[in-house]
């Protein structure tokens, strides 16, 4: 069998099971099988499979039809021009995300600042600064050890360990430290609305990641609170938030003088980040 008969196949099987995305999953995988890049399968579409690479094509393809996102299927997400490890104890990394990263390089490029990432995940909001802000260090918390385990794994790959670290800790056991930068992806979704997601979230990816509880915002609330201990006064919070919680992350946040510096908008125009510093 060649490239374009298997491609077909496995694009008709995903088209079968509703996946909006099926020719590209399918290019997707058969490149993670062959070990090349998609373009260079679509200009060699005569190319004889083996049996062997076939049948782990076809597994691939089972996983997907079945919902499971391709991130999880090939255990990476690229992120910042960079690959970064996920499975499903990780929230995969979005685009968006890199919007909020763009902007506080930009404020931050040439200074040393003390960065606390919340929920940390994949460490990929952490790692990503780093990167860029080449003075700087961080540190990532999260309540999941498994997470941790991806975002060491993450880290080790990109950047010196003198620079980060990572740690199992809930936001209530920070404390005598002091930071220049506050950032977190936190869980927003109202509980009521989870049984809504796509089938991808919501039976793939890790709920505690996603649940903000009754209206989206018992994290965020707890994340304010206690970055008013912890923030250095001038501190910068960067928030990502759910679509329509702009005024009321607002309110909460210049109820405990913070000042909204910034606000971030989706590739749909929606406001999904919010950079505000403390003024105490």
């Amino acid at each position: 069998m060649n490239s374009l008969k298997l491609l077909n196949q496995g694009s008709f099987q995903l088209k079968s099971k509703g996946i909006f995305s099926h020719i590209l999953d399918a290019e997707i995988l058969l490149s993670k099988i062959l070990g090349k890049t998609r373009e260079k399968i679509l200009v060699n579409l005569d190319q004889k499979i083996s049996n062997n690479q076939i049948k782990l094509y076809k597994k691939l393809i089972a996983r997907r039809s079945l919902n499971e996102p391709i991130a999880y299927i090939l255990s990476e997400k690229e992120f910042w021009g960079k690959s970064f490890e996920v499975n499903k104890n990780t929230l995969i990394p979005r685009p968006e995300t890199e919007l909020m990263v763009e902007m506080l390089v930009t404020y931050f490029k040439k200074k040393k600042v003390k960065i606390l990432d919340i929920g940390t995940g994949t460490g990929c909001i952490l790692i990503s600064l780093l990167s860029e802000l080449k003075k700087s260090s961080g540190v990532g918390i999260d309540i999941s050890k498994k997470a941790l385990l991806i975002a060491n794994k993450n880290g080790k790959k990109y950047l010196n360990e003198s620079r980060y670290k990572f740690i199992n800790k809930s936001l209530k056991d920070v404390y005598n430290y002091k930071f220049d930068l506050i950032v977190s992806n936190p869980p927003y979704i109202k509980s009521i609305d989870m049984k809504n997601l796509d089938q991808d979230i919501k039976r793939f990816e890790p709920h505690i990641a996603l649940d903000g509880g009754n209206d989206g915002l018992d994290v965020i609330r707890k994340v304010i609170y206690k970055a008013k201990e912890i923030l250095k006064i001038n501190g910068m919070l960067a928030l990502e938030i759910g679509n329509g919680q702009f005024k009321k992350v607002s309110e909460i946040l210049k109820n405990n003088n913070f000042k909204i510096e910034n606000r971030i908008k989706d590739f749909e125009d929606n406001i999904r980040c919010i950079i505000s510093s403390f003024k105490r």
